[in-house]
This record gives C-alpha cells, structure tokens and sequence, in this order.
C-alpha cells in the first residue's frame, strides 16, 4: 500500500509540475524548436542544420571539414540551412558553424546551454557582497559527474566545499541549490557567484560551514526529483563528509528550479529543515493545480510544523514575472496553516534578486 501511494503521489506531481514549467515558457514556436542540428546519414554522410532565417551566408569549420574542401549550404524556405559533410569516417569531431563570418557553436547541441560569457560590472570598486577579495580565503568548487540510475546516464553537478575542507574533513551540513530553466549547473558558481557569496559570508562570520551542491536541473521537474532524491543525495552523503538528516539539510531554487523545490519537499515534507522558493509559484489559472496542491498541503502540514525550521519564499518585486503567481500560491499555505517567512526587493526575475537571495538565506541556515 505504501508503495502505491507513492507511484499516486508521483503522479499526481508530474502532472501537476509538467503543466507549471509549460505555462512558464508559453511563446510562438519556430523550426528551431523540433531541429536536429546534427544527422549521420545511411551512406555515411553527416547532414549539419542550424536555424538562421536572417543570414545570408552560413558555413561550417571544424575537424569535420575535410582540408581545402569547400563544402555546399543550403538555406530553404523556413530559415534552416543545412550543409552535408560526404563519407565521414568513424570517429568523434569538432564543429562550428559560421554565420555571416561570426563562429558560432552549435546552439541546439545538448551542453550549448551551458556555455556562455561573463563579465564582471564592479562600480563600487569590488565592495560588493558577491566581489572577489584578495583577503579572503576561498573554498573549491569542483565539477562532479556521477551516474544516475534514474535516467540512466551520466549527469553533473557543482560542488563547493569551504576553504581548507580537504585538510579538516569535518563532518558539514549541505545546502542544495537549484538555478532556473535554460540554465544548467554552471549558473549558480557563474553568474550567480554562489562561491563568491559563500567565501565573503564564512571570512565575515556570517554564516556556518557547509556544503553547496549545485545540482544540474534542466531535465523533466519529476524526473529531476527523482533523481535528486534517489541519485543526487545519496552520491553527496556516501563521498563527503556530511551530515544525513533533515535538520542539516537546506533546499533552495529559483524560478522553474523553485517548482524543482516545492515539488521536492512535497513529495518529501521530512527531507529539509531549511527551504527557500525563489521567484515561483503556481499559476493563478490553472483551478486543478490549486486543487491538488491544496490536497497535498493538507497531507503533509504536520509533518512540516514537525520537520521544516523555515520555510520561505523571495520575490523580485510586482515586476517579477512570477509574483502574481507566488502571491496566490501562498493564500494556499496560508489556508493549511503552514507557517513561512516572505520578502521582497525591487529587480523582478533576475540574478539581481537571485544574488541577494542567497546572500541573506545562507546565513540562517543550521543554526
């Protein structure tokens, strides 16, 4: 019985958080949407695609291109050019297109998302609480791949470990953190600056030591708790020295990794003691999702008041894209009697607030 509940109880989540992340990201589809940018044909040719209604002249560079050969593209109708590479040889290759003489990467590629570049605007000459400072020991953020049995392939995620952790080994609590949708695990160390922020936060005695695990939450929402319970966890508490229960356990995540966050703690109300939900919420119109997280809230109410020390939920502001949705959301947990803290600072959806946010939950955190 206790297993049918829980094939129910998961279910009903994925329904439930399948239709929030699609009406987050409702826009007018392209061709780009359904491309496959790359195919290896039957006669051992390889067809390259990319969608650049705009051009007017699109090629391909790379170890793909045979030297000195000067290869066909054709762009149809809809904006998509394609260029084929004849008999290609078994073999793994390097490839860029050229768009009017520009390089580009492969945008449809599946790591594309996670490249990009970053610059640093510093005008109050690096005071700023997410600034590197020369004075102030740094902790390691390290890149860890792991197997997931969940999706049955290999995954990354980001780790931080506070300065001289190696050396010391000490037993450490971990706050799990979870960027937004296009994003992957490279934004919360990258533009989010969350190794920055912790570094500062430690030299200042702001805030305990811990583990930050940046996990890689650009998959299906239910599949992404799946395997964060089941893959994620277990990884982090069988190769480093933490702590395994609720009350040295923290949850936060922004926007679509907001929903990753409630539909976590949902399916797992005994799972965190600390719990931030940034810049999400259900959506105001859809009557069934309120209905069902209304249900769910009911259930698991007295195992929160038991478990969860806080529970809150951040907002860029009226002009955040998401606070009308939070708003309504939390007359839900309002009717349950769930008790949480909320605030609010001007920035609306963006790292601005995404920053603070963590600038001011890391130091409530195991305390």
């Amino acid at each position: 019985m206790k297993n049918l509940k829980s094939i129910v109880l998961l279910g009903f989540l994925a329904v439930f958080f399948t239709s929030a992340v699609q009406a987050q990201f409702n826009r007018t589809p392209t061709p780009n949407d359904n491309l496959q940018s790359t195919k290896v044909l039957e006669n051992g040719d390889v067809q390259f695609q990319i969608y650049a209604p705009d051009a007017e002249k699109v090629t391909l560079g790379g170890d793909i291109v045979p030297w000195g050969t000067d290869l066909k593209s054709e762009k149809a109708e809809n904006g998509v050019w394609t260029i084929t590479v004849p008999n290609v040889k078994a073999g793994t290759y390097r490839y860029n297109f050229v768009v009017d003489n520009v390089k580009v990467y492969d945008p449809k590629a599946p790591d594309a998302y996670k490249t990009s570049a970053l610059v640093d605007v510093l005008p109050n000459g690096g005071d700023e609480f997410f600034a590197v400072r020369k004075d102030v020991p740094h902790g390691a953020v390290s890149a860890i791949q792991y197997y997931s049995e969940t999706t049955g392939t290999m995954r990354n995620m980001q780790v931080w470990t506070p300065p001289g952790y190696n050396a010391k080994n000490n037993k450490l609590p971990v706050f799990y953190l979870i960027h937004g949708g296009g994003d992957s695990e490279l934004a919360w160390p990258g533009v989010g600056r969350a190794g920055i922020i912790m570094d500062n936060l430690l030299a200042e005695g702001k805030c305990k030591e811990m583990i930050v695990v940046m996990p890689d939450g650009g998959i299906d929402v239910n599949l992404f708790v799946k395997d964060f319970v089941n893959d994620i966890i277990p990884y982090i508490e069988s190769n480093y020295n933490v702590y395994t229960d609720a009350d040295h356990r923290a949850l936060a995540g922004l926007s679509m990794g907001g929903l990753e966050v409630l539909e976590s703690f949902m399916a797992h109300p005994d799972l965190f003691a600390y719990i931030n939900v940034m810049s999400s919420g259900w959506f105001a119109n859809n009557k069934e999702m309120y209905e069902t997280g209304d249900k769910r809230l009911k259930e698991i109410a007295p195992t929160l008041k038991k478990t969860v020390k806080l529970l809150k939920f951040t907002q860029g502001g009226p002009e955040d894209i998401a606070y009308a949705n939070g708003k309504e959301m939390l007359k839900v947990f309002d009717k349950n009697g769930i008790d949480y803290e909320f605030s609010e600072m001007p920035g609306g959806h963006s790292w601005l607030v995404w920053r603070n946010d963590l600038h001011s939950f890391a130091p409530v955190l195991f305390k």
